[in-house]
């Protein structure tokens, strides 16, 4: 690995997307109106009112349907940059497969306190060779092998030829900086139960506002 990624080694607590606090956090002891002898006509009554609604629809959703994540890090440029704030689907995949060059944040296999940002590169099943930058997929559809058509790359890394089979729930994930990232070259595949959600929605910058950022479709994101 190249210069860059020993930078990425020695600041791995920034690489990761970080949660939002939760509203649930913001709220801290509320008191009914009758214990503060509040008539229910009035305005801080409403705003109590209100607040609880809130949390009511808003935390299942934070739980359950979504997260919100700042990227910290310089690992996905020019795909995602430092500082941009994204909203991660957390039930899709309940629904249907993970697919090649899905854009997804998942907790890093060591240590699962953290959560990283990666692009699906392999599949459970895939044979993936990586030799001079270049990708190849070899699986039951393609024994021969197709090499991956990855026009979001800019930083190409020239590592050591690598040659990785996934297991059942395998998935081989890297970084768009090929020459910044800390990813699966360096610790292997990520299961899925450790799998948040794909991102689905880019908010800020609002420049960049975008729904499902980072999408790329070829012909092996069928496999």
């Amino acid at each position: 690995m190249e210069n860059n990624n020993n930078l990425e080694e020695k600041t791995l607590t920034n690489e990761e997307p970080q949660t939002i606090p939760s509203p649930e956090n913001l709220i801290q002891d509320i008191k009914t109106p009758k214990r503060l002898g509040i008539r229910k006509d009035h305005p801080v009554w409403e705003l109590v009112n209100f607040a609880l609604l809130a949390l009511v629809i808003v935390i299942p959703i934070r739980v359950f349907i979504a997260q919100p994540f700042i990227v910290s890090g310089g690992s996905m440029i020019p795909t995602f940059n430092d500082g941009q704030y994204l909203i991660v689907d957390e039930i899709s995949y309940r629904f249907h497969d993970i697919a090649r060059g899905d854009v997804i944040v998942f907790k890093f296999p060591k240590d699962t306190k953290k959560y990283f940002i990666k692009r699906v590169v392999g599949l459970p099943g895939d044979t993936i060779e990586i030799n001079e930058g270049k990708i190849t997929i070899k699986n039951a559809e393609d024994p021969e092998g197709i090499l991956l058509d990855e026009p979001y790359i800019k930083n190409i890394s020239k590592e050591s030829p690598e040659n990785v089979t996934l297991k059942e729930k395998e998935y081989y994930v890297m970084g768009d900086n090929r020459s910044g990232s800390y990813d699966s070259r360096s610790w292997g595949p990520v299961p899925k139960k450790l799998i948040t959600g794909q991102v689905f929605f880019r908010l800020l910058p609002f420049k960049s506002i975008s729904f499902y950022p980072g999408e790329f479709e070829n012909d092996l994101n069928k496999n």
